[in-house]
């Protein structure tokens, strides 16, 4: 499956192909070779401070504009995995709504609702193993339920 291309502003494209590229093999190669490059030609100039000084600002440079383009990419994706785990949990007829944006909670909020799920998770450890607690089976039924709750849900529209 193709993905689509980015929507939106040129720089919101030019920072997806950037950060996509940054991450690649060849962009790898490429700075490896850059390096070796550069390595090799320490004994033409004496390994002088000059030709240091070459790659010190070249790397920081580089660096420096990365850091706002990946961070820039990050953020779009973190914000596309809160939407798709917004939709999960308010799709879900068994899970709490309260989670919806929670990333908006404070910490000591979101302190408070990890302990709950830590005693949720002791609890069910000591129900069940997981492998009774989450069959194959248990995932038939539950889909089972799903798929009869949606058909509800669409004829009292």
């Amino acid at each position: 499956m193709k993905s689509k291309k980015t929507k939106g502003h040129p720089f919101e494209k030019l920072s997806s192909a950037v950060t996509k590229s940054a991450g690649s093999t060849t962009a790898f190669i490429i700075a490896v070779s850059v390096v070796l490059a550069w390595l090799m030609t320490g004994p033409l100039f004496d390994f002088s401070n000059t030709w240091q000084l070459v790659i010190n600002t070249g790397t920081t440079i580089i660096t420096f504009l990365m850091v706002f383009l990946i961070q820039r990419s990050q953020n779009k994706e973190a914000l596309s995995i809160q939407i798709k785990l917004n939709e999960l949990i308010a799709s879900s007829r068994l899970a709490s709504n309260r989670l919806i944006n929670i990333e908006d909670l404070s910490e000591e909020e979101l302190t408070t609702l990890e302990k709950y799920f830590v005693e949720l998770s002791k609890i069910s450890k000591s129900d069940k193993t997981m492998h009774q607690s989450h069959s194959i089976e248990e995932a038939n039924q539950l889909h089972k339920l799903k798929m009869r709750h949606q058909q509800r849900i669409k004829e009292q529209l």
